[in-house]
């Protein structure tokens, strides 16, 4: 009996992959979710020594590489190639947007081969570009980092989940990210930027983001006059106690300095923990509003936020999100570009 509810269960989620185009209106507005996939195959904790320690958890995956899910309401998504890649280039945490020019362009965390020789650069990202979401080319490798050293010489230990924005008053764009000259990449990590025209000479990487905490994956939105900087606060020990999770902070230049927000959870936070990979857009649903994605890396799960100012959220309860996707970004679409993702990449039940 309990083999035969299972195979009934089974079937009726490879239904609901197959039947992505009932589920997505392309006559409507389409949102796109951008993402990797992972299980985590350990959690680190840290004990009352103060020293890190690794835990394993069960059912470990990883699918570095980009999949794609399109929803109309942003609450409910869709993927596409089954929950496949659909490039097979590695990747993690990357960020897709479309540009003033028209081109999709991605900057992502890793990147593989062709990343240059750490001894004589650091760490680089990923940089690709797209004219249909559909064939990706790799520009390179961005070794944004390659002038900055600590005071005994080193370069920094990584470059993790790098974003751009398009700054309309200087027309050009501005890459921030997080990296420390620390062992491990979240301990007292800071957010850093630099500015590019043209996507080949990038100005000196500054600091941008340096708050009383460790901070990592950073996203930008601008609404009005205020630039809101949601990130997150990479804190867990016995002095801090457990802060591993969303925060916001806003300027109004896109420079800084950026003001911390006292949020309602946690002591100052927007999100529960153990949150990270933070993305927001505007919400569908309700044209002044605003949804904001984070996910759960130590549940294998993905929540959503919604909120009337970009201050005050409340967690979305009927939520449908790709399994284990992890650190989206997001865009919309026009009808057409849906369409055309979904006729290349078409659910199959396989």
């Amino acid at each position: 009996m309990l083999l035969k509810k299972i195979a009934l269960l089974t079937a009726f989620a490879i239904f609901i992959l197959a039947d992505v185009h009932a589920q997505v209106n392309t006559d409507k507005d389409v949102w796109m979710l951008t993402y990797f996939r992972q299980r985590y195959p350990t959690k680190i904790e840290i004990n009352d020594k103060g020293q890190p320690v690794e835990i394993p958890l069960p059912n470990p995956m990883l699918s570095a590489q980009m999949h794609i899910a399109l929803s109309n309401d942003g609450r409910h998504w869709t993927p596409i190639n089954d929950n496949k890649p659909i490039w097979d280039q590695n990747m993690r945490d990357q960020f897709v947007r479309r540009c003033p020019d028209g081109l999709w362009r991605l900057v992502a965390t890793g990147g593989g081969r062709g990343a240059g020789d750490r001894k004589l650069v650091g760490p680089s990202c990923l940089y690709a570009s797209s004219k249909d979401l559909i064939h990706w080319q790799v520009e390179g490798h961005l070794a944004l980092m390659k002038d900055v050293k600590d005071d005994a010489g080193n370069f920094v230990k990584n470059i993790w989940a790098p974003e751009f924005y398009y700054d309309e008053a200087q027309k050009d764009y501005v890459l921030f990210w997080s990296s420390t000259f620390k062992p491990e990449g979240w301990q007292e990590s800071r957010l850093w930027f630099c500015r590019t025209k043209d996507w080949k000479t990038f100005t000196p990487a500054k600091v941008l983001f340096a708050p009383g905490y460790s901070v990592i994956d950073g996203t930008m939105i601008k609404h009005k006059d205020t630039y809101y900087l949601i990130h997150k606060e990479e804190e867990f020990s016995p002095r801090t106690g457990e802060r591993r999770a969303i925060r916001l902070a806003t300027s109004k230049n896109i420079e800084g300095p950026y003001i911390v927000y006292q949020g309602p959870l946690n002591n100052g936070q927007i999100a529960p923990t153990i949150t990270e990979g933070p993305s927001v857009m505007a919400d569908p649903l309700h044209p002044k509003g605003w949804l904001l994605y984070y996910d759960y890396p130590m549940a294998d799960d993905y929540g959503i936020s919604s909120s009337p100012d970009l201050y005050h959220w409340t967690i979305e309860k009927d939520v449908t999100l790709p399994p284990n996707a992890r650190h989206g970004s997001l865009s919309k679409l026009t009808s057409a570009e849906a369409k055309t993702l979904l006729a290349a990449f078409p659910n199959t039940g396989r």
